[in-house]
């Protein structure tokens, strides 16, 4: 049985919930803010910590705000929407900072300023949950409601593309319609320059009645259906067949990135391309160099490193994205400087490292889980003078940062973070090291 209690917020964590410590025991409460005092309720305890959520305000932060979206609170999707936007991006680099610190025992020699994008309406990959709810007699499509598997009852989403956020009523009432509707349950959501798209995992095919209601919705608002009747390689374009391909454009460099549904982009193309921007002035790629990009995916940093006039090797752990990389090498004329290899970077040693030949300058853009084997690797006489490091875990980052600069001799130059994510608690970096 849960109990009240009172504690004034020392701090927030990475997960964007309050700090508060009582006769030693660690308190994570969601929705308190620094500084503040509050009331709590427990929903679980453990013996050093307990999670918590706020139950009364009672000394508000001035950096309190009223949250956008009338979903905040039980909708998962977002953590910090209480946060001022602004404030927000400096806990990230406070996180970020304590990270390199606490974990890697480093410290950034300068402190890059923090790249913003618009705070609202910016998402356009989503993974929606679907739900036909027998009691609310309706069907319910959104995110999972925060700690628990129900769907949230949402009509609309602030941090998702306008139109997409306009279109989750309609979806709702479009597969209660559906024969199938108890057997989907799931929308991918991948919106592109020129068409969106929305991938019904359907697990048993649907009716020539469904297939009209799909045809003409698809019709109606402007976007295309996939149906994924098993896993990854069974995703196929439904209606209409010839909608134009999924495209992003990266305007600096003047490359078109085309996609499927399925494939990794970033959520947020318009950070995207400020991100980009930044690596390449980090990596300042020059005619001649050779330069990796390892965890390369479909050639997002890799085309515009190519495109400096530099020698670009990508690598990936997927041989389908190894291959897709390639056909936007060729999109984009670019198939001269830029080659790429499937590898699995989660086993790289020093001497498969070495194997690769010698690198002037490396782009690193992991995973949530980093790239320690690589990283471990870079220890030979073939080490690269120039690393940009791209993170999406500040914890990994400070880990790999530390065998770079105690093990490895670099310098970590500079760090800062990119709010990829507003309204989240998730920290995506870039950090940049030069041997010395």
């Amino acid at each position: 049985m849960s109990t009240e209690n009172r504690v004034k917020i020392e701090s927030l964590d990475q997960e964007g919930r309050g700090v508060a410590r009582i006769e030693g025991k660690v308190i994570f409460i969601e929705g308190a803010l620094t500084g503040e005092t509050v009331s709590y309720s427990s929903y679980r305890k453990k013996p050093s910590f307990e999670l918590a959520q706020v139950t009364q305000v009672h000394k508000s932060s001035p950096l309190r705000v009223q949250p956008k979206c009338k979903h905040f609170g039980v909708c998962g999707g977002c953590s910090m929407q209480h946060l001022d936007a602004r404030a927000q991006v400096a806990v990230k680099q406070r996180i970020l900072e304590d990270s390199l610190w606490h974990i890697g025992k480093v410290k950034a020699e300068t402190i890059l300023r923090p790249i913003y994008g618009q705070a609202w309406g910016y998402r356009e990959r989503a993974r929606l949950s679907v739900k036909h709810v027998i009691k609310k007699g309706k069907t319910l499509v959104g995110f999972h409601e925060r700690r628990s598997s129900f769907v949230a009852d949402m009509q609309n989403c602030e941090i998702l593309v306008p139109k997409i956020a306009k279109l989750l009523p309609l979806l709702a009432e479009l597969v209660s319609g559906l024969t199938i509707r108890d057997r989907l349950p799931q929308i991918e959501v991948a919106v592109g320059e020129h068409i969106d798209a929305l991938v019904l995992r359907v697990m048993d095919p649907p009716s020539s009645a469904d297939e009209a209601a799909l045809r003409a919705f698809a019709d109606k608002h402007d976007i295309q259906f996939w149906l994924q009747s098993k896993g990854y390689d069974t995703i196929v374009p439904f209606h209409p067949l010839d909608a134009p391909a999924l495209t992003y454009s990266l305007p600096e460099f003047g490359i078109t990135m085309p996609f499927a549904p399925s494939e990794f982009t970033q959520v947020n193309s318009a950070l995207n391309q400020v991100m980009i921007s930044r690596a390449m002035r980090l990596l300042d790629p020059q005619p001649g160099e050779r330069i990796a990009d390892f965890f390369c995916g479909l050639g997002n940093f890799t085309l515009p490193i190519a495109r400096s006039g530099a020698q670009v090797l990508g690598i990936e752990g997927s041989a389908a994205l190894v291959e897709r990389a390639k056909q936007n090498a060729a999109y984009n004329d670019l198939a001269g400087n830029a080659k790429y290899a499937a590898m699995n970077l989660f086993e790289m040693t020093e001497a498969g490292f070495a194997a690769l030949g010698q690198f002037d300058k490396l782009l690193i853009d992991p995973p949530r889980d980093g790239a320690m084997e690589l990283v471990k690797s870079l220890g030979g006489a073939n080490a690269p003078r120039r690393i940009v490091y791209v993170s999406c875990n500040p914890a990994t980052l400070a880990r790999d940062a530390q065998v770079l600069v105690h093990t490895h001799g670099y310098v970590l130059k500079a760090a800062g973070v990119m709010n990829m994510f507003p309204h989240t608690s998730h920290v995506e970096s870039i950090a940049l090291f030069v041997k010395e």
